[in-house]
């Protein structure tokens, strides 16, 4: 999903340590291979209120081994939601051997190579976002999974049922299918395991306690077991799924965000925010964005899912932020200030603006996410000073417009205040831009100065879709308020 599994840059090295946790149940120490530095990506920056730039090459979805570039959506053709999901057509229903569908948030449905489109959710409303697809076995049809535990069927894709309109202990975060069609699993954040039709349940972390969520499944060949993954890299195996190691109890920079088990079911790849790629067992490495784009260390795209070609020989990485948005909102009319703020913070989503440590502009050489959300509220036209402290954007909307509890739905433009207050820095940490909101409460917002490259060349990123109520877990930090413009 998207991206409601990154974390979110902090305004200083908090941000790293956020994403620190301890090793999951089951781990075992395995050899990796060195990392790949893919090709320099083609363009460049734009200033300021410019059109937005497309940096990263592949429209949103970066290829290694041998996984073709394949035409998809243009970069540059608005879309009304994050994309959030990738999925690959399976190799004995491709006619000349890959293809793949995408998913956005709203429900859009988009399709490269081979992949054939059976129709999308994007012209319905919908309680929760989607965070997830998964195809039928001959590739004729899809399913699509929602936060709120809801399942659409498409083509050949038959339902089985789904968790819509059950109460959730945490959000859906993933899914999987039966290898006959019949049936699909679906995952929770907290590693609960819902099965329908002929997929059978093989046990789940529901109820256990976690270093970190669950961030993403995949199943065995045949059916018979499933592996979860969490965001701190550790995995959990099922049924007759097998142990091959994990990244938990490692160091990592960026959170897991994703994984896909190799066709044979003898290992998988987990994939990192920042782009880098882990192999366990059978699964081969064949390069990731570690080192950054071009060896760049301050141009690192940040990533949310990942795909493997039919063959296992290589594998697509989903950069959702490779695309124009124009954050249609689901949930409630948007003033014409708040769908200003959303445009205008759409077309800074880009890598480090500027070179030097910290360095951007909206201000001065410094943690600059306040300095990036004042200077949006200005030019969409609201008389707020250049801030470079979060918690004064906090006290500004508390004396001239209002600030609203954590627990009230925000719209778009509203500001996210991230931490526990906004009394210092060691409490107001870091602050994002409402784009999306959906009824179920889960929203998409805009940051600066935010992951997942290295402290002090962060950029400007899109986040979510998450539910505020996890954002302690989703993010690293919870929310404690929202300014309003």
């Amino acid at each position: 999903m998207r991206s409601p599994t990154r974390l979110v840059g902090l305004r200083d090295a908090l941000r790293r340590a956020a994403g620190s946790s301890v090793a999951p149940i089951a781990v075992a120490v395995v050899a990796l291979a060195a990392p790949v530095v893919a090709a320099p990506p083609a363009g460049a920056t734009a200033a300021p209120g410019a059109p937005r730039p497309q940096i990263y090459q592949g429209g949103g979805v970066i290829g290694f081994g041998d996984a073709q570039a394949l035409a998809t959506v243009p970069p540059t053709t608005p879309l009304n939601s994050v994309m959030v999901a990738i999925a690959a057509v399976p190799g004995s229903a491709s006619s000349t051997g890959q293809g793949y569908w995408l998913a956005a948030a709203d429900g859009g449905v988009f399709t490269a190579g081979d992949a054939g489109f059976y129709g999308s959710l994007g012209s319905l409303p919908l309680v929760g976002p989607v965070v997830a697809i998964a195809p039928t076995p001959d590739g004729k049809g899809y399913w699509l999974a929602a936060m709120d535990g809801g399942v659409f069927s498409f083509g050949d894709a038959q339902f089985y049922g789904s968790m819509g309109g059950h109460p959730l202990d945490a959000p859906v975060v993933g899914m999987a299918a039966t290898p006959d069609g019949r049936g699909y699993w679906l995952v929770a954040r907290d590693g609960g395991v819902f099965s329908f039709g002929d997929a059978q349940f093989y046990g789940s972390m529901g109820g256990h306690p976690l270093n970190a969520p669950v961030v993403g499944m995949a199943a065995t060949p045949n059916g018979r077991g499933y592996w979860l993954v969490a965001a701190d890299g550790g995995v959990f195996s099922f049924g007759d799924a097998q142990f091959y190691g994990s990244m938990g109890g490692q160091a990592l920079a960026d959170p897991v965000v994703a994984m896909a088990a190799t066709h044979d079911g003898g290992g998988y790849v987990e994939v990192l925010s920042n782009g880098v790629v882990y192999t366990f067992g059978d699964a081969r490495p064949f390069g990731s964005l570690a080192g950054g784009y071009g060896g760049n260390p301050a141009d690192i795209p940040p990533i949310s899912g990942v795909a493997l070609t039919p063959d296992d020989g290589g594998y697509w990485l989903l950069e959702p932020d490779g695309w124009n948005y124009r954050f249609v909102n689901p949930s409630s009319a948007t003033s014409p200030t708040g769908a200003a703020i959303t445009s205008i913070a759409d077309t800074q989503v880009r890598n480090d603006p500027v070179a030097g440590y910290f360095c951007n502009p909206y201000g001065p050489c410094e943690a600059w996410c306040s300095l990036f959300a004042t200077w949006v509220w200005r030019q969409a036209g609201v008389p707020i000073p250049s801030y470079a402290f979060t918690g004064d954007m906090y006290y500004w909307a508390q004396s001239h417009t209002t600030v609203l509890p954590p627990t009230a739905a925000p719209v778009a433009g509203d500001a996210v205040l991230f931490g526990t207050g906004p009394s210092s820095v060691a409490t107001s940490l870091h602050v994002g831009l409402v784009a999306q909101r959906w009824p179920d409460g889960a929203i998409v917002d805009v940051e600066g100065d935010s992951g997942p490259a290295p402290n002090g060349s962060l950029a400007v990123t899109i986040n979510g879709p998450y539910l505020p109520s996890e954002s302690a877990a989703v993010n690293g930090m919870p929310i404690y308020a929202y300014a309003v413009p």
